[in-house]
């Protein structure tokens, strides 16, 4: 008979399978097999005993350090931060609304009357003072019309003083010397009429000698009247009224050169304010017409801000009241100086006017913005951003720690709030909160309500 096939050892730490491998029919026919290779079988199954093992003794201890480091937190209640709810009776609104920086004053200079432009003394950008003279025209005619008035005020000058002077000495004798001369001669004709008469009587000469002697001696008394008038009116002197009538024509010449003057005056453009040449859009030699615009001056120093605002935020804004006006990232103090009665057509506002000085920094054209607050009466609480929970259909809640006098720790319960206004990092809120609740601000992710937590 054959030998029975030896069984396999199975013990508490052989885990492997201990189904006999089938005897090999060529090499040991009738099933024996051989006892050396019994061994080798037994061998390989012990060298995969640390890798069952080991494995599961790892994930057994994890198991259980696992559970011991959940256990205690698992009764500690969680810290978190409240904050106690204070009331409010208003709160501020801070409202911005936009306009432009202008130059409180602009002037597009130009010429009264036309001519050709010889001399333009500025640039674009440069700084001028009141009454610096900018640019020039041609002045060549009005110049010769200038002397022409001159010398013919002269002449009546001097026209005038010999009438105030009244005639010469040597005038008056010439005049007594001619009446006397006349004179003379008029006695001399008036005795030979005489004479003439006496023999026309005797019938001595005839009608006609007497009559050349007759009207001889009228023409002498005529022309010895005529002298002695011209005498008188020497000895009178120049008569008020022609000494009136040339000092006349002498202020008449006199303004008719002012005119020119100020025509001269009118070729040269002069600053009427202190400022900066903003703009030139004509150079030498062109010839301009009365009215167009040769430089462009604005005002230095000072600034405006002309911001719309609504009608019924201006009635609110008193004229002198201080302000602040946003330009850009920076601010700066302004003051209300006008409120223009027109609504602005486009936008239907009110253009507020702002004074404020000019930093160096503000460019002509810039939006500034005027910042208002607003205060508004309401009944709520203060909260930062942070406490609010978000629920259902938009609503928002928040987190409450009930306090417990004779515990440290307290009850977390929600409560439904209504967001009123929002300014930064915080909530203004009124709802179901109470003055002095203490609200959790942070975590609120981590707490449901019913849990205990405890309040730093």
């Amino acid at each position: 008979m054959t030998d029975a096939p030896a069984p396999l050892d199975l013990t508490s730490t052989d885990l492997v399978s201990a189904q006999p491998r089938p005897a090999d029919p060529v090499a040991n026919p009738g099933n024996n097999v051989p006892k050396p290779r019994r061994w080798r079988l037994r061998l390989r199954r012990w060298w995969l005993l640390p890798l069952v093992t080991v494995p599961l003794a790892v994930g057994v201890g994890l198991r259980q350090l696992g559970q011991l480091a959940e256990t205690p937190a698992a009764d500690l209640p969680l810290p978190v931060e409240v904050v106690s709810l204070t009331p409010v009776e208003s709160y501020q609104v801070e409202r911005q609304y936009a306009g432009e920086i202008v130059a409180q004053r602009r002037s597009a200079l130009g010429f009264e009357q036309g001519g050709t432009v010889v001399a333009l003394l500025v640039d674009e950008g440069d700084r001028v003072s009141a009454g610096q003279p900018l640019a020039r025209l041609d002045t060549r005619s009005l110049t010769t019309q200038r002397q022409q008035l001159v010398a013919q005020k002269d002449q009546a000058v001097a026209t005038l003083n010999e009438l105030q002077n009244g005639p010469r000495q040597q005038s008056i004798a010439a005049a007594q010397a001619a009446v006397g001369d006349l004179e003379q001669q008029l006695a001399l004709a008036q005795t030979q009429r005489d004479r003439r008469t006496d023999l026309y009587q005797r019938g001595a000469i005839s009608r006609e000698e007497l009559d050349q002697q007759t009207f001889g001696a009228g023409a002498l008394e005529s022309r010895l009247a005529q002298a002695q008038s011209e005498l008188d009116e020497l000895l009178a002197g120049t008569r008020p009224e022609q000494i009136a009538a040339q000092v006349a024509c002498v202020r008449q010449l006199e303004a008719s050169i002012q005119a020119v003057d100020v025509e001269l005056s009118k070729a040269v453009i002069k600053a009427p304010f202190a400022g900066r040449i903003s703009d030139r859009p004509v150079d030498e030699g062109m010839v301009v017409s009365g009215g167009q615009t040769v430089l462009q001056l604005t005002e230095g120093g000072k600034t405006e801000a002309h911001i719309g605002l609504p009608a019924d935020v201006a009635q609110g804004v008193s004229l002198g009241s201080a302000v602040t006006v946003a330009v850009g990232d920076r601010t700066y103090p302004a003051t209300v100086t006008a409120l223009l009665p027109e609504l602005e057509s486009s936008s239907r506002t009110v253009t507020a006017v702002l004074g404020l000085d000019t930093p160096e920094d503000i460019t002509l054209g810039q939006t500034a913005r005027l910042v208002l607050k607003e205060t508004l009466p309401t009944a709520g609480f203060w909260l930062p951003a942070t406490a609010l929970v978000q629920g259902e259909q938009g609503l928002w809640s928040v987190y409450v720690a009930d306090h417990n006098e004779d515990s440290a720790q307290a009850k977390v319960a929600r409560q439904p709030v209504e967001i009123v206004y929002t300014e930064g990092d915080r909530v203004l809120v009124n709802g179901l909160v109470q003055s002095g609740d203490r609200v959790i601000t942070s975590g609120t992710h981590r707490v449901v309500p019913g849990q205990t937590v405890s309040v730093l």
